[in-house]
């Protein structure tokens, strides 16, 4: 596949924009590996090549076990997970599948018995913004740069 048009050169402003949101939530009360773990896990959802690529790297970067980044994708299956994650993780899945699972109030529920009020709204807006640029590196067909082994 071919990039279909380079929207970070092309709305330079719009992009800077997000990246505020992205800086906001960097800065946020909620720790770096979750945040890492639930950028990397609604991107695997996507299927967005770019962005699995570039938060697997930074979370690999940042101290992130490589056992627990492999089984991402099976997080409701193994024990690698505590439960603070796993609530964010399906909270993640059910915003990120909206159209089929309506955010279902037993996750909700989940999710509320982990997080406090101002931490479920950047754990929300997290999620939103990662869909975003999900949407935009697959309709814009973005792909990872190659790494040197």
């Amino acid at each position: 596949m071919s990039l279909r048009l380079p929207y970070w050169t092309i709305a330079p402003e719009a992009v800077k924009r997000m990246m505020a949101v992205n800086s906001y939530l960097v800065r946020s009360a909620l720790e770096p590996s979750l945040r890492h773990l639930i950028w990397l896990r609604v991107s695997q959802i996507n299927g967005c090549a770019y962005c699995v690529d570039l938060h697997a790297h930074e979370a690999l970067r940042d101290g992130e076990s490589l056992q627990r980044l492999n089984c991402l994708v099976t997080w409701a299956e193994t024990p690698l997970f505590s439960d603070r994650e796993r609530s964010a993780l399906a909270w993640a899945e059910a915003l990120t599948k909206v159209s089929e699972t309506h955010a279902p109030d037993e996750i909700y529920e989940l999710v509320r018995a982990h997080f406090q009020d101002k931490e479920l709204v950047d754990l929300t807006l997290m999620i939103a913004a990662m869909n975003a640029w999900n949407r935009m590196a697959i309709g814009f067909r973005r792909q990872p740069f190659r790494r040197e082994p």
